[in-house]
């Protein structure tokens, strides 16, 4: 009875009166002396509960006593194990507790003095999983419910920290993808992942599915020879989110996270900022969108402070080159999850070699945060009003160097200017008309994604006396607005692939809209979109053989009349069954008369229209 209580606390979870009971087991034993009395008060409370529970608890004690004391010892392990680990859980939910207590502002605020003294793209394991944030919006029980968090996971044999896996995904085996150490300098250290053999032969099936631009031809791919493909999932996503189902298309982006960091090298981390992955390999580039698509859910989900660390883990992969772009997105994401020291931050370590006030994004989005930081009560007289300094000033000169921004922004909060601004050339059509194309990109994309972010009236009233300001000095002739000009008709002239690469990710109708012919006109897949110009090949597809056609240019007409016209067939399919070239032909020439006379049958000929004034004068009007 002993041993079926034990199997059954293993398998459910344990109630309230449950942990009290095993709470009050570890400590009597601690004294030494009292557990006599501990055992006549249980002796005590069976014989309230009835004494036909105490009958089965006394044969085993009459008929062999060394076996009950063994029997006794491995119960209190096992329940001072549990209890161990049910006070784990308490302290997990108590630390929960007092964030739900906590609003988002001194969230904010404490999370940017502990992160001084880290680096500035530091990872956060805890803050990749979306339910520790649905926690702190909704609290424990309202996301998980009844559910014990030892009673998750049970099944899966590898715990992972970029997804939770879920019992109905197949079962995970080796997929022929591992992760090798490259190089080591100045301090990182440069990774790859590696297709083998079999992978490869997978991969080369992917690239005829995808060729013949059917995703039903993906699916068996998926099903029969490697569920984990990873190109395979990430373009079934694609697929599933334009048939509108979300659910799905998110699951297997994390099928994809999934299968690839089950193949981490040892070495390689995620949250120490060091570890770098070429995109330039075809290998490596599934991850980096894997971690997009992904973040992109979590953003729409609701979830924006995981986004910004998915956003910031991508950025740690390849900070200098950024082949996602994720510079256009990361202030977005730290507005919406009001992480403002960590975006003023990043402004003031990254401006002197990255120059990112140059971006239409943060030139506008820094004062924005400055001007959040300036509302926050519990903060010091002099730190708000240097932070209501740096606002107005920055906002100013985002204003002068962007001044196309303005309209369309206040166009898609709903806002009407005043006479004043309306009627001024500074911030008129003629504004947007003359920049560069480029620069038009970058500033669709600011307005298409945060144009929300500016609806507060306390942000408009802010943005309108600093607006007045731009305009008085505009009026003034001040040199700096006659620099700014000049500088975005010097700069700008094209945007590079990964600017091109992030707007097609992000599916923004203003910004796509502004892109050049030389991207629209070539075909997107989702599984690799704008490969780089200089990719590293580790391997190439082999070419496709291709047997000989005794198709003709008249086959070939009615191939292309009647879809369903193949002259080959049949000939290619019994050619191991037939011999003979000669009757290989007579199929084919009877195939051939029966497609034409199929499409002579089908021909309608049109009477041409009826004149039903012959007679008339034959003058036009």
């Amino acid at each position: 009875f002993a041993q079926i209580t034990a199997e059954e606390s293993e398998d459910d979870p344990p109630s309230r009166e449950e942990q009290v009971d095993a709470r009050l087991c570890k400590r009597v034993p601690a004294g030494g002396k009292n557990n006599g009395a501990a055992t006549e008060e249980t002796a005590g409370d069976g014989q309230r509960d009835g004494e036909e529970a105490e009958q089965p608890d006394q044969m085993p004690v009459l008929s062999n006593k060394p076996r009950k004391k063994k029997k006794k010892r491995k119960t209190k392990k096992t329940s001072a194990a549990e209890t161990l680990e049910d006070n784990e859980l308490e302290d997990i939910d108590s630390l929960l507790e007092k964030i739900e207590d906590t609003n988002g502002l001194s969230q904010q605020t404490q999370s940017g003095i502990i992160g001084d003294n880290r680096p500035l793209l530091y990872v956060e394991h805890r803050n990749l999983n979306p339910e520790n944030e649905l926690k702190r919006y909704f609290g424990a029980r309202a996301v998980l419910g009844d559910q014990r968090p030892r009673q998750r996971q049970r099944q899966n044999v590898r715990g992972t920290w970029l997804t939770t896996p879920k019992d109905t995904w197949p079962r995970y085996s080796k997929t022929g993808i591992t992760m090798q150490l490259v190089d080591t300098r100045r301090g990182a250290q440069y990774f790859a992942f590696k297709h083998h053999r079999e992978y490869q032969q997978v991969q080369f099936k992917f690239l005829d599915a995808v060729e013949s631009m059917d995703p039903n031809n993906i699916v068996p791919l998926l099903e029969a020879l490697e569920p984990y493909h990873v190109d395979s999932l990430l373009q079934l996503s694609d697929v599933c989110r334009m048939q509108e189902n979300q659910e799905m298309a998110r699951d297997l982006i994390e099928q994809a996270l999934y299968s690839l960091e089950c193949s981490f090298h040892p070495v390689f981390s995620l949250t120490s900022g060091t570890c770098r992955l070429d995109y330039r390999r075809p290998e490596n580039r599934a991850f980096f969108l894997a971690l997009f698509k992904h973040l992109t859910f979590l953003e729409k989900r609701g979830c924006p402070r995981t986004a910004l660390e998915f956003c910031k883990l991508i950025l740690s992969l390849d900070p200098e080159n950024d082949p996602l772009c994720v510079l256009l997105l990361i202030d977005f994401l730290s507005l919406r999850a009001r992480e403002y020291t960590f975006l003023t931050r990043m402004f003031q370590e990254w401006e002197s070699h990255r120059n990112l006030s140059q971006l239409p994004n943060f030139a506008f989005s820094v004062p924005l945060a400055y001007f959040f930081l300036s509302q926050q009560e519990e903060r010091s007289e002099l730190e708000l009003s240097q932070a209501r300094e740096k606002a107005a000033r920055l906002i100013q000169l985002a204003l002068i160097m962007f001044p196309s921004v303005l309209m369309p922004l206040l166009d898609r909060c709903s806002v009407q200017p005043d006479a004043r601004v309306a009627s001024h050339s500074f911030f008129g059509l003629n504004a947007q008309i003359s920049q560069p194309p480029a620069l038009n990109q970058l500033t669709s994309l600011y307005v298409g994604r945060t144009h929300s972010l500016w609806k507060d009236p306390a942000v408009m009233a802010w943005l309108e006396t600093n607006v007045h300001e731009v305009l008085a000095t505009v009026d003034a002739r001040d040199p700096l607005v006659e620099e700014a000009e000049h500088k975005r008709k010097t700069r700008y002239q094209s945007a590079p692939r990964n600017i091109y690469r992030h707007i097609l990710l992000s599916e923004m109708k203003e910004a796509m809209a502004a892109l050049p012919l030389e991207v629209t006109s070539q075909p997107v897949m989702g599984f690799d979109p704008l490969p780089p110009l200089d990719s590293i090949i580790s391997y190439t597809r082999p070419e496709r053989t291709n047997h000989p056609s005794n198709e003709s240019t008249l086959s070939l007409f009615f191939q292309s009349l009647l879809p369903n016209f193949n002259l080959q067939g049949n000939i290619r399919h019994n050619r191991e069954e037939e011999a003979g070239a000669g009757q290989d032909l007579n199929q084919g020439v009877n195939r051939l008369m029966a497609a034409m006379q199929d499409m002579l049958a089908n021909i309608q000929f049109q009477e041409p229209p009826r004149d039903d004034n012959p007679e008339g004068d034959g003058d036009w009007d």
